[in-house]
């Protein structure tokens, strides 16, 4: 890898200051997903193992520079505590004296955490000043938080050039899996994007052309590809404004030697609604008074037949509105098949984004696919092929 990780950190007895994603979701003051949290325990348990004292910060919600009680970490104290099975103590800021007194005070193997990094206005903004005030308290700097590495913050990118600065074991992860997807990837490379909007992911689909070999594309954007080849798509969400730009993706696809996949058939209802009547018709069939709303069986099996002789995916969107039944159909059959394939086929299966990991939990597959990023908008960045200031500063350290 292009950058030091915890292989090439001697820890022990050393301060490292640890950037984790704690910004977990939380209802009724109860954190509902622990996923961010449980992710970060291979990293703190050997670092704390090898006799680090670890002072873990991170940001939580946007509070824009202002003590706002809800969106203190305080209450991720008892969480973090609980999975580690480990004390955890706490400071009430994350620079400034009480950070540095409660860091000073820690001994081999203890762990830290710190206060909303963005209580401080000098967080976002990638204040200098900021980056000094939290490079105070360590001797080095681990940065796990892939999914906040692309904003330019003072604890994700103007720190890692104060310290030494090291990978931690889920940004490492994360990056030879998005290697392994992209980088250097075993082709052939299959790509299935979905969502509503092609306006949303234009970078996305423009990168993703050049470097794999077929692009399966879903979801109501779809619906905008098979309006631009002139199909009558009745009400179905299209953006009719993106014809022009849905033709000129596919010319470019065709001249870079991509194959674009668009639905055969489609699952269409009077109504986007739980358990709607629905009827599947083909491609170029919906009636005018109907909307798609999921793909077929024939799409179905026409991407299962492309992942058969696949060596990489490449997913991010679900295939339909896979959050109201029977709208999942597709969505969790492909799922089912990916899995399947994962373990019998060696298939690379890497996925990420919001949906497309609510998708994969839905389809009882999560664990099943060889990687699956809860980096969200990282994620997404990385695949449109932008550079991450928060990887781009630790292959600079």
């Amino acid at each position: 890898m292009p950058f030091r990780t915890l292989d090439d950190l001697d820890a022990s007895g050393k301060r490292v200051l640890l950037r984790a994603d704690l910004n977990v979701p939380v209802r009724d003051g109860k954190i509902t997903d622990r996923t961010r949290i449980e992710r970060l325990l291979p990293t703190i348990r050997e670092l704390a193992e090898t006799g680090a004292r670890v002072i873990v910060c991170s940001h939580f919600d946007r509070p824009k520079g202002k003590r706002v009680p809800e969106m203190s970490l305080k209450p991720m104290v008892e969480a973090l505590s609980a999975t580690l099975n480990r004390p955890v103590a706490w400071a009430d800021d994350c620079i400034g004296p009480e950070a540095e007194a409660a860091a000073a005070a820690l001994q081999d193997g203890e762990v830290l955490l710190l206060e909303n990094t963005r209580y401080h206005a000098g967080e976002e903004k990638n204040d200098p000043a900021m980056a000094q005030g939290l490079a105070k308290l360590a001797d080095a700097y681990v940065n796990d938080a892939f999914s906040a590495a692309h904003r330019a913050h003072a604890s994700t990118e103007g720190v890692a050039h104060l310290l030494p600065a090291y990978a931690g074991r889920l940004m490492e992860a994360e990056l030879k899996a998005l290697d392994a997807a992209l980088g250097n990837p075993s082709r052939p490379v299959v790509a299935i994007v979905g969502g509503a909007k092609v306006s949303t992911k234009l970078e996305l689909l423009g990168n993703l052309m050049k470097k794999v070999d077929v692009l399966v594309i879903g979801g109501a954007m779809a619906n905008t590809f098979l309006a631009a080849q002139g199909h009558a798509m009745g009400k179905s969400l299209q953006e009719a404004e993106m014809h022009d730009t849905a033709r000129q993706i596919m010319a470019d696809a065709a001249s870079s030697g991509c194959e674009i996949l668009l639905p055969l058939d489609l699952v269409v209802a009077a109504e986007f609604a739980p358990n709607a009547a629905t009827r599947t018709v083909a491609a170029d069939r919906v009636p005018g008074d109907m909307m798609a709303l999921d793909v077929g069986l024939d799409t179905v099996d026409a991407i299962e037949a492309k992942l058969r002789k696949a060596s990489t995916l490449v997913w991010n969107g679900p295939l339909g509105a896979f959050e109201t039944p029977p709208f999942d159909q597709a969505t969790v059959a492909v799922a089912q098949s990916v899995a399947s394939l994962t373990a019998s086929s060696g298939l690379k299966s890497i996925a990420g984004g919001g949906d497309t990991v609510s998708a994969l939990r839905h389809a009882g597959v999560l664990s099943r696919m060889t990687y699956v990023s809860t980096a969200g908008g990282a994620f997404l960045e990385w695949l449109e092929g932008k550079t991450l200031p928060g990887v781009a500063a630790l292959d600079a350290a």
